[in-house]
């Protein structure tokens, strides 16, 4: 840390006359950074993780399943937005306020102010007070994620699929979105002669997702100086699966229901573009927001009924747990 500092004081045109207030403005900013992003990592996985199996059953050796998805994630109302208070901060304050409640990345389009006074010595001996001023980010100002992606398996043999999953980057009001990843399938029923004679299929799935999540951040300009390239942030999030899914046939009908459990490791980044009068702020953020990374295990339940027509099939998919998250497919087999 304190290298990455001297590596500003060289590679530009002026110091920060108080190191402290420089190091509580880098943890303010950590701080807001968790609070706003947190919940839409949060909701991400819940994202990526239904919709993994559209069948319990064993399929033939290179039976292909292709399906056209489409996601819908509904935000909950009390994750749209975070109580923050002038408590919270070493170095910022909340303008004309001692708390508000800020926008979340979920969240809506209101607005406020942070303000503080950096103290910068242009030359030695110099030291000039700077206020600065920061609008804090809106939220998507949806109710609704809705993403279209594309899935496939194709059965290996040995009652064994292999399922991939990708979408393109949908677009969201305030940033954007996309998922991908891989999964192996294996029937568990070929094994119990009793669950075939009733139609009774028991599968268990590994699976491998990365998504991507970038939002417009704090756009941290100082006068006479430039932008500290904060504007913008990534984050990344890796999930691997495990889950049991059991369902039943009842004429042209299958219903199913599952357990899913999934471990995330979650990763931010601050991706904007500095000022070329100041380098290396964004590196020491970026440095320090790797405290707020977090790994994240979570277990959600999973309700699904397809329905056949001939080789077409449609599939609505329902995972819960601490969101909800619906998933409707129309796929074909060959």
């Amino acid at each position: 840390m304190k290298k990455c500092f001297f590596l500003i004081l060289f590679t530009t045109c002026f110091t920060f006359s108080q190191q402290t207030d420089f190091n509580s403005f880098i943890n303010d900013a950590t701080f807001f950074c968790d609070k706003y992003i947190s919940t839409t990592s949060n909701a991400a996985v819940y994202q990526s993780s239904s919709a993994w199996m559209s069948s319990a059953k064993k399929r033939k050796r290179w039976d292909v399943t292709l399906g056209l998805n489409t996601n819908l994630f509904f935000i909950p109302q009390n994750d749209k937005t975070f109580q923050l208070s002038n408590s919270d901060f070493l170095f910022l304050k909340i303008e004309n306020q001692n708390s508000i409640n800020a926008e979340t990345a979920l969240g809506g389009t209101n607005v406020n102010y942070l303000v503080g006074n950096l103290g910068i010595e242009f030359q030695p001996g110099n030291v000039t007070t700077i206020p600065i001023r920061i609008e804090t980010p809106q939220g998507i100002n949806q109710n609704v994620i809705i993403y279209p992606y594309l899935q496939a398996a194709v059965a290996i043999g040995y009652g064994t699929e292999l399922a991939v999953k990708y979408s393109t980057k949908t677009k969201l009001k305030k940033g954007d979105y996309q998922v991908y990843g891989f999964g192996l399938k294996h029937n568990l029923s070929q094994y119990f002669k009793a669950l075939q004679n009733i139609k009774v299929h028991l599968a268990a799935m590994a699976s491998f997702s990365r998504e991507e999540v970038n939002f417009e951040f704090l756009n941290v300009t100082i006068p006479y100086i430039g932008s500290i390239g904060i504007n913008e942030i990534s984050s990344n999030v890796f999930t691997k699966q495990f889950q049991i899914n059991v369902s039943k046939e009842y004429k042209k009908c299958e219903v199913m229901a599952g357990i899913i459990i999934n471990n995330s490791n979650f990763k931010y980044e601050f991706s904007g573009s500095e000022s070329q009068n100041i380098t290396g702020v964004k590196d020491i953020l970026n440095e320090k927001i790797k405290d707020i990374a977090k790994n994240k295990t979570s277990i959600m339940g999973e309700l699904s009924i397809r329905y056949n027509f001939k080789k077409i099939y449609i599939q609505p998919v329902v995972a819960f747990g601490r969101f909800v998250n619906t998933n409707f497919s129309v796929q074909y087999e060959f």
